[in-house]
């Protein structure tokens, strides 16, 4: 009789990590990302002008629904739509935390003050 429970326990259990495996598979599949998630797909810097750095990065983001790709803590993240779609960016909180964030004046983007005084601009295309 403990035979057969062990059996049946083991023959379970085979059953459920078959299980977590097959649908582990199907929504993490190689090269998806989860929902909510962005990654860091091109990151070019040009340093070519004297105290200028240029730096252009393009993300890859799974947003979900009312979310659209955008920018958090100076990363790539999903953001609520409307902020996008105001053009109030520093609602997305896009800089570091203790840097501030202002609004360029006609919204092309926005700026992070370092407590330094150094400025870094960030414009939307």
């Amino acid at each position: 009789m403990q035979l057969l429970k062990a059996i049946w326990a083991l023959a379970g259990a085979v059953i459920c990590c078959f299980l977590v495996i097959v649908i582990h598979s199907q929504f993490f599949k190689e090269g998806q990302l989860a929902a909510g998630t962005c990654e860091i797909v091109t990151l070019d810097k040009d340093n070519s002008q004297p105290r200028r750095t240029i730096a252009r990065q393009t993300a890859r983001c799974a947003c979900k629904k009312g979310q659209i790709a955008g920018t958090m803590r100076a990363r790539p993240a999903c953001v609520d739509a409307r902020i996008i779609k105001m053009k109030q960016w520093c609602e997305m909180l896009p800089c570091l935390e203790d840097e501030g964030c202002s609004l360029l004046i006609n919204k092309s983007g926005w700026t992070c003050t370092q407590p330094g005084g150094r400025i870094k601009t960030t414009t939307v295309s």
